[in-house]
């Protein structure tokens, strides 16, 4: 139902502590970034009736001002690469926008849009970045890579020193990366970690990664981590992965030599006489969940993003009973 008028919520006890966006992710999730930080520039959003920022801790017990908002700011607002073919690219940016300070921006980036251009790719984040140039012409500059059909987030630095320091950051693995991933079967331990050699070699359908062994020309060690957080009907899995190096298709490579591909994954899913479960779309399921990274700014605090799952993922959520509440961390989330 939409809020036709101002309203006054109170911060729970488990919510101290919360930055003012996240408190509003978690509260109205389809209220896009750049919408709250308007709202409050306007003084529209208020805490105990002071002007507040995106970055406000909150206190228990404090009482924030929420001014009208319509049905969408109280749903997940979900893009596709199909939604967003006739938009112009500086809107699409601003609805892909999870967090903006001075120096960083992050997007959710739909399944299906390129993060470069190459061969065949008319559109990508990259090219749209180009109408977030500032005034003294400078572009937003990429930090690191998400796989085409890979949704989530993705770092955008908006200076030349902030994207020195997050590309550091991920070359040195000072970053904690999470992804859900839905999988054919069931794996037969809870957890555990993948360590293998990968190499990269061409097929007639283009570029593929394969297992190696060690010391083959080319093979670059990889080692990713996983937790099964829930299984389904129709034998399948909901896992979380991190990938603790940054090979190209890692975790796509490391889900199919532990046995269980991904689902919808075109180049890696190699189970035969499997078909897929009526309302699960034939689409690659890896989403890049969490990001946690040091903020190139060394007396801010970490940057910690969090982003909503793509339309088919939800639907294929729903149609197992999984509940993504399942899926949160089992640590303070500390780097």
């Amino acid at each position: 139902m939409a809020l036709n008028a101002v309203t006054q919520k109170t911060v729970d006890n488990d919510e101290a502590g919360m930055r003012l966006d996240r408190w509003f992710k978690q509260h109205f999730p389809g209220l896009g970034f750049g919408r709250l930080q308007k709202l409050l520039r306007s003084g529209q959003v208020r805490i105990d009736g002071t002007r507040a920022k995106t970055s406000t801790r909150l206190e228990a017990g404090q009482l924030v001002r929420v001014p009208p908002l319509d049905d969408e700011a109280s749903r997940p607002r979900y893009m596709t690469a199909n939604t967003i073919r006739d938009r112009a690219d500086g809107d699409v940016l601003r609805d892909m926008l999870l967090f903006e300070d001075a120096k960083v921006l992050v997007f959710n980036k739909p399944s299906g849009l390129a993060v470069q251009g190459g061969s065949g790719i008319n559109r990508s984040v990259d090219s749209m970045l180009e109408a977030l140039r500032d005034k003294s012409g400078q572009k937003p500059r990429l930090c690191h890579r998400l796989d085409r059909d890979t949704s989530g987030v993705l770092v955008v630095a908006k200076t030349r020193g902030a994207a020195a320091a997050l590309t550091g950051s991920f070359r040195h693995r000072d970053t904690r990366k999470t992804y859900w991933a839905l999988v054919r079967g069931v794996p037969r331990h809870q957890q555990g970690r993948i360590s293998t050699y990968l190499v990269k070699e061409q097929t007639p359908e283009g570029d593929r990664m394969r297992v190696a062994q060690h010391g083959e020309r080319g093979a670059d060690h990889a080692v990713s981590t996983y937790r099964l957080i829930d299984s389904g009907p129709r034998s399948v899995s909901w896992l979380e992965m991190s990938p603790h190096t940054g090979r190209t298709h890692q975790l796509r490579v490391h889900a199919q030599h532990l046995g269980h591909p991904i689902i919808g994954d075109p180049k890696y899913f190699d189970v035969e006489n499997w078909s897929l479960p009526g309302g699960v779309q034939k689409r690659l399921h890896l989403h890049a969940r969490r990001l946690l990274i040091p903020h190139p700014d060394p007396q801010q605090a970490p940057i910690d993003v969090t982003a909503p799952l793509p339309p088919h993922m939800v639907q294929s959520w729903n149609l197992f009973g999984f509940d993504e509440a399942d899926g949160l961390p089992l640590d303070d989330g500390s780097i």
